[in-house]
């Protein structure tokens, strides 16, 4: 009888962790991508942070806001991954890359306008992180301030003036990026 009370609880865990991938998988990727700027490494981060989910099944009655416990395990596992050596080295490395392409844009390029999404998203991943995430938790994933405040463990005071210091700082990135996407 246990056996098949164990199997009904893994179907269950199975089912459980399939609905939150489906609810959080993209926003989660998104969001790591706005940390280390790699889809690949994104897409990384996000399965650690279901298989986490999937190994404290039994503890999740215990957590208050299953939303706000989820980005923060995202947020930490990303800021983690750019503070290993490992990503430092990968991103010296690309950066040398850069001596080595052309300046000239691609043809395709030229023939495609960047539209304003696009647009927004470069100056938002330009910015600070600290200014980066509370914009991308506010207005991407439209979160209140207070699930901002158990997401980052901030206070709310601190989160607004990131808030305002965050859009001033993207009004003036906005202000200097010519029509080209690169900055003037």
């Amino acid at each position: 009888m246990r056996k098949i009370q164990d199997e009904g609880c893994s179907e269950n865990r199975d089912v459980w962790l399939e609905m939150i991938m489906d609810e959080y998988g993209e926003r989660l990727t998104k969001m790591a991508y706005n940390y280390v700027k790699d889809w690949n490494l994104a897409e990384d981060i996000v399965q650690d942070v279901f298989i986490r989910c999937y190994r404290h099944y039994e503890k999740i009655d215990e957590i208050h806001s299953f939303k706000a416990w989820i980005y923060r395990l995202t947020i930490n596992k990303s800021k983690d991954v750019l503070k290993s050596s490992a990503f430092r080295k990968v991103v010296m490395n690309a950066s040398l890359f850069t001596l080595f392409t052309s300046k000239d844009p691609l043809p395709e390029k030229n023939l495609l306008k960047r539209s304003e999404e696009e647009f927004l998203s470069k100056c938002v991943l330009s910015l600070p992180i600290k200014y980066r995430e509370v914009i991308i938790l506010y207005y991407y994933e439209e979160c209140p301030i207070e699930e901002i405040k158990e997401v980052l463990g901030l206070n709310p005071n601190t989160i607004k003036t990131r808030l305002q210091r965050g859009r001033a700082k993207l009004k003036k990135l906005m202000e200097r990026w010519d029509d080209d996407g690169r900055q003037a």
